[in-house]
């Protein structure tokens, strides 16, 4: 997704001229290819249009009710109790921009750009072509630590090399990132909002005006509700404390797909598809609540094979691919979700050993 109206390319879309040139037209030969057929010929990637849809409803309507609620209320403190289902369903409602920027819901380019950015830009105040520019390369090359942006220097550093050109407070946040990543989430929520306005003067003119309308909306219809409703304290304390626990959640969803896996050496062997998808990634075991609170994410390992398989699909999918992964003697990385934390804390933390 390079830009708004693009989406993440897909292996699988032999129509995509964003893809990968050694996986474009599933390189006969290929280890991706075997398992490529086995998908489709399973139908895993055709669109679940209808469970989107009821999922879509669903979620605007509890949006709309936990914010009715919210007026009922009134000038009350006990409206802060409403920050936590409403961070939830914020973070439902980033999945779904996130599944509308793969082309997961919809093959039509414009039906999943306005997807995109009603649900991004307009409910969430993050702007979607943002969020594309940044996910379009880290699918392209996960881990990799001269294209993957989501392992670049940041607040947090992702190597030792990294960490040896930290200085004065950077430097000591590096040194403490482990124990400071969590309560660093609780500013997430905010931060995209920021990004969000500085990746405007990147855009085209004519999509910054759209995404820019967008966001000035989201701010002002969020300003009206709050100020209209709180006195002007309690409206500032009640709009942190979402963010903070947007930001967490969202962050928590994130955290364990990736941090502490492989990372390719950038003047090493060029990995394949299915050998850059699957060393990088993580899968986080679970049930039905595991793939509603990481909104399918915990299928990491999937999703980067087949960036616009549907969600609902990835769970079907996963017995295929570890078949296959188990056969060519691949390693298929998977584990519970504190121990997909830990793990990454730990990655973390012996980042940052050289500089204690």
């Amino acid at each position: 997704m390079p830009q708004a109206t693009a989406t993440v390319a897909d292996p699988a879309d032999e129509s995509s001229p964003d893809r990968p040139a050694d996986v474009r037209g599933a390189v006969p030969g290929s280890d991706f290819a075997p398992l490529l057929r086995a998908v489709r010929d399973q139908g895993l990637l055709e669109r679940r249009t209808d469970r989107y849809v009821l999922g879509i409803t669903v979620n605007l309507v509890a949006l709309g009710a936990v914010i009715t609620g919210f007026v009922l209320l009134g000038d009350s403190w006990w409206s802060l109790l409403l920050t936590l289902p409403l961070a939830v369903l914020w973070t439902r409602t980033a999945f779904i921009a996130h599944d509308a920027g793969h082309a997961q819901i919809s093959g039509d380019s414009g039906t999943s750009r306005v997807i995109g950015l009603v649900h991004a830009n307009l409910l969430l105040g993050m702007n979607e072509a943002w969020w594309n520019d940044k996910h379009v390369r880290h699918h392209a090359n996960p881990n990799h630590i001269d294209k993957d942006p989501d392992v670049g220097v940041g607040a947090l550093v992702w190597t030792q090399k990294q960490a040896a050109q930290r200085e004065g407070f950077a430097r000591w946040l590096t040194r403490n990132q482990a124990r400071l990543f969590f309560p660093m989430l609780l500013l997430e929520g905010i931060a995209l909002k920021i990004y969000g306005f500085q990746f405007l003067r990147r855009q085209p003119l004519r999509e910054r005006v759209v995404s820019g309308l967008l966001l000035t909306a989201h701010l002002a219809l969020c300003a009206t509700l709050l100020l209209s409703t709180l006195s002007p304290g309690k409206a500032i304390v009640f709009a942190l404390v979402l963010h903070a626990l947007f930001g967490l959640h969202l962050g928590m969803a994130f955290a364990p797909n990736h941090k502490g896996m492989e990372m390719p050496d950038p003047d090493g062997e060029r990995w394949g598809h299915l050998q850059r998808q699957v060393l990088t990634s993580r899968n986080v075991r679970g049930a039905v609540l595991t793939d509603w609170f990481l909104g399918g994410l915990n299928y990491q390992i999937e999703h980067h094979l087949f960036p616009s398989m549907p969600r609902p699909n990835l769970r079907l999918a996963q017995p295929l691919v570890k078949a296959h992964c188990s056969g060519i003697g691949m390693p298929y990385a998977e584990t519970g979700l504190i121990e997909s934390y830990r793990q990454a804390l730990s990655h973390m933390h012996e980042v940052g050993e050289p500089l204690r």
